[in-house]
C-alpha cells in the first residue's frame, strides 16, 4: 500500500514539473519613460499686428501770448503691424529687434488766440527698437528701446504759422509675452514715445512751445516662423 501511495506521488510531481516546463517564459517590459516637458525656443522669425490706446504726455505748452489757448486730445486709438527676430541664449535670455507701424485715429494739439488758430496732428507711429527679455519657458518679459519716427502730418492755420517739429524721435517700453500655441504668442506692452519740442511762430509775433511725447498701451498677437517654439527633449 505504502508503495502504491509513493508511486503515486513521484508521478503526480513529474507530470507537474513537465507541464511548467511547458510554459513560456513571462517577457521582460521597460516602463514608458516618463513625460518630458516642452523645452521652448523664442529664436527666429516673428510677424505680428496690435491694437491699443495713445494716450497724451505732457499737456503744457508756453507762449508769449496770454491770450493764446491750447487743447490737446487726450486718447486716441493705435493699430499696426510688427515685424521682429529673436535670438535665445544663456538659456534664459532673449535678445532680438524689432520694427513697428502704427496708424493713430487722432492726436492733435489745437491753439487759439481768437485771431490766430492752428492744429497739429499725427496720424502714424513707427519705431525700431532693440528688445531684452527673460523668458520661462512659454513665458517672457522684455525691456526695448530705439528711435521712434512719425509723420509731419496735418498742420492747418488760419494765419501763416511757421512748425518747427521732429520727425525723428526716441521710445523706450516694456511688455509680457507668453507663447500659447507652438508658433504662437500673445502681448501686452507699455511704449513712450517722445519727439523732444514742438515750436509754432505765427506771423502776429505769437509764439508756442510744447513737449510732444506720447503714451501707449497695446496688446497683440505674433506667428513665429519658428526656428523657435516647444522642442520636446529626446532621449
Amino acid at each position: 500500500m505504502h508503495k502504491l501511495l509513493l508511486a503515486a506521488t513521484i508521478a503526480a510531481l513529474s507530470s507537474t514539473s513537465v507541464f511548467a516546463a511547458d510554459l513560456a517564459a513571462r517577457p521582460y517590459t521597460k516602463a514608458p519613460p516618463a513625460p518630458v516637458a516642452p523645452i521652448y525656443n523664442w529664436t527666429g522669425l516673428y510677424i505680428g499686428a496690435q491694437v491699443g490706446g495713445a494716450f497724451q504726455g505732457s499737456s503744457g505748452f508756453t507762449t508769449n501770448d496770454p491770450a493764446m489757448f491750447g487743447q490737446r486730445d487726450d486718447s486716441s486709438f493705435i493699430g499696426g503691424g510688427v515685424l521682429g527676430a529673436n535670438y535665445q541664449f544663456s538659456p534664459n535670455w532673449v535678445l532680438g529687434i524689432e520694427g513697428e507701424f502704427n496708424g493713430l485715429s487722432n492726436n492733435r494739439y489745437t491753439f487759439d488766440n481768437g485771431v490766430d488758430a492752428a492744429r497739429v496732428k499725427n496720424d502714424w507711429l513707427a519705431s525700431v527698437t532693440g528688445r531684452l527679455g527673460y523668458t520661462w519657458g512659454p513665458g517672457m518679459i522684455y525691456a526695448k528701446g530705439g528711435v521712434a519716427f512719425r509723420d509731419n502730418g496735418g498742420i492747418a492755420a488760419t494765419t501763416p504759422v511757421l512748425v518747427s517739429r521732429d520727425t525723428t524721435g526716441y521710445t523706450v517700453g516694456a511688455g509680457l509675452e507668453y507663447m500659447f500655441a507652438p508658433a504662437w504668442s500673445a502681448k501686452i506692452e507699455y511704449q513712450y514715445y517722445n519727439f523732444d519740442h514742438t515750436n509754432l511762430a505765427f506771423a502776429s509775433g505769437s509764439t508756442v512751445n510744447y513737449r510732444d511725447d506720447l503714451h501707449t498701451v497695446k496688446a497683440g498677437i505674433n506667428y513665429h516662423f519658428n526656428w523657435g517654439g516647444p522642442v520636446v527633449a529626446r532621449y
